[in-house]
């Protein structure tokens, strides 16, 4: 079943004193390729061919986690080079094992301080990174900064405040405990209004946008369950329940996506996403 987003309840939600002030952290490159690395490149596949780049380019993946969308550009783009930067020393050391992206290169930095000259890449992305970065200005303006003339700085992220994350429906159930859950620091910057203003402010040409809509499939709740709260920003949460509050937000979730126990789920979700020329 495909669950239905309450965009509505999610803004309101989160527009004052509920929001939560934990902070999201990756540190397990393995659960994060179980939970979100396969969301990822689902994305990022629909992503790379609506950029439609050329063959032979320098790319860099900023905010590359564990490598996932790293290897698809490696697999789907024919680059010259593709460098991974992300602030995670785990998501790193995973990405550096995985088989897909041994033509890459990673290494630890900061998206607001680029550890490259200046005009070195064709192409800058960020694959479900911006909504992370502390100043997505400053982060914008840093991937401008490292892109050749002519060159393209693009992103996606999932809509955080629209409903458009896959754990959306655990979200949802939170949401109707009055439990607060943590979203990312700069999840404003995920609303397409916000992004374009982003890339128009940036001086951003040829200034282009898309909604990619997904879906997965789980052979049964538990499955869905149990995959999607390897999330980091709901074990934060959920390791904090008592058993019946915890067994609660559980079976709601199920109602909401009205799945019986052995059925398979199929849960959806959609990512904003943004190109422009330099």
């Amino acid at each position: 079943m495909v669950y239905t987003k309450l965009v509505s309840q999610t803004e309101l939600f989160f527009s004052g004193e509920n929001m939560s002030e934990q902070k999201i952290q990756f540190e397990d490159g393995a659960a994060y390729e179980q939970m979100m690395g396969v969301w990822s490149q689902l994305v990022g596949a629909e992503f790379l061919n609506w950029l439609s780049p050329a063959a032979d380019q320098h790319w860099v993946d900023i905010g590359c986690g564990n490598g996932a969308f790293s290897a698809q550009i490696v697999e789907l783009c024919d680059p010259l080079e593709v460098q991974g930067i992300d602030p995670s020393e785990a998501q790193i050391s995973f990405a550096k094992t995985r088989p897909g992206a041994k033509q890459a290169t990673f290494e630890i930095g900061d998206a607001m301080a680029l550890p490259f000259d200046d005009q070195k890449f064709d192409v800058a992305t960020m694959a479900l990174a911006l909504f992370f970065v502390p100043d997505p200005v400053q982060g914008v303006a840093e991937m401008k900064r490292v892109v050749r003339e002519s060159g393209v700085v693009a992103a996606y992220m999932w809509d955080m405040l629209g409903g458009g994350a896959p754990m959306e429906p655990i979200h949802n159930a939170l949401r109707s405990s009055k439990i607060t859950y943590p979203l990312p620091p700069s999840a404003k910057a995920s609303r397409m209004n916000d992004m374009r203003k982003l890339w128009a402010d940036a001086g951003f040409q040829s200034i282009e946008t898309k909604v990619i809509h997904v879906e997965r499939s789980f052979d049964n709740f538990d499955d869905f369950w149990n995959t999607t709260t390897r999330s980091a920003a709901l074990t934060s949460v959920l390791k904090d329940l008592d058993a019946k509050t915890l067994d609660d937000v559980k079976h709601s979730t199920q109602e909401l996506l009205a799945a019986k126990a052995n059925d398979r789920v199929i849960c959806t979700g959609f990512a904003n996403c943004i190109k422009g020329v330099v």
